[in-house]
Order: C-alpha cells, then structure tokens, then sequence
C-alpha cells in the first residue's frame, strides 16, 4: 500500500479496491442538540448543517435512538489513497453508478473515498466499481 496520495484519476480508478462493508447504515438529521450530542459518538460521521446535524449511524444505533430506517445504506470504501486534490474519481464513480440506475452518496475522508449505496443494490454497485477499476488498468 502506497503512504503517498494517489492525484491522477486514472491510478486513482485502477487501484480504487473497493470493499463492502457488512453493517446497515442509515442517513440520520436531528435539529435536537441533545440527541445530536447523544448520538455523535456512536456516528460514523456527522456534519453540521444550518438544518441540523446530519448523521451516518449503523441502523442497529438509529433504531435504538429513534431515527427512521427506512432507507438501508451500505458504505463501500475505496480502499486506494485518494489525495484531497485528486480530480476525478468521485465523477467517474458516481457515473457508473448512475448509469446502472444506481443511486450514491459521496463521503470523502482524508485516507479514503467512501460509496453509500441503498442496502438492496450493494452487490450490483460492487460488480460495477470492480468492472471500473478494471477498464481502469
């Protein structure tokens, strides 16, 4: 595994790896400080909006915390070293998705890109990533 950033879109696509996650996420919001408070720790990420606090939470913490569950997401991590200055890989990955009829939300961290897909089309958004990362190389 590289320690250095990957910038070009294409060595970002050839060497993306994806990997499913096995848990149940939900997309959360709460204008309650106090459940956004309780509920922070347990988040897999959270972000500030002038709405409220929107949250990623396994659907296990959703459900204990009140939270609607009605949309199941499963997080696919692309496992290559992305550099915050890549350009590229979101476009090429969401695209592929969408050309599926696959719907995708982005998370970009600082070592990693994540893919939030609806639960029911994890293993189709796999085979599209993989065939991705294939043409890729």
């Amino acid at each position: 595994m590289t320690t250095e950033p990957v910038r070009d879109t294409k060595a970002m696509l050839n060497g993306m790896t994806p990997s499913l996650d096995a848990v149940d996420y939900v997309f959360c919001t709460t204008d309650d400080e106090q459940l956004a408070t309780r509920a922070a720790p347990l988040s897999l990420g959270w972000f500030r909006e002038s709405e409220g606090v929107s949250l990623i939470l396994a659907r296990d913490h959703a459900l204990r915390l009140g939270f609607d569950t009605m949309l199941l997401m499963r997080r696919i991590t692309l496992t290559v070293f992305s550099s915050l200055e890549g350009v590229g890989l979101t476009a090429a990955v969401a695209t592929a998705l969408a050309k599926h009829g696959i719907s995708c939300n982005m998370v970009a961290a600082y070592h990693h890109d994540h893919v939030f897909v609806p639960a029911v089309s994890a293993k189709d958004a796999m085979r599209v990533l993989l065939d991705l990362q294939a043409a890729a190389g």
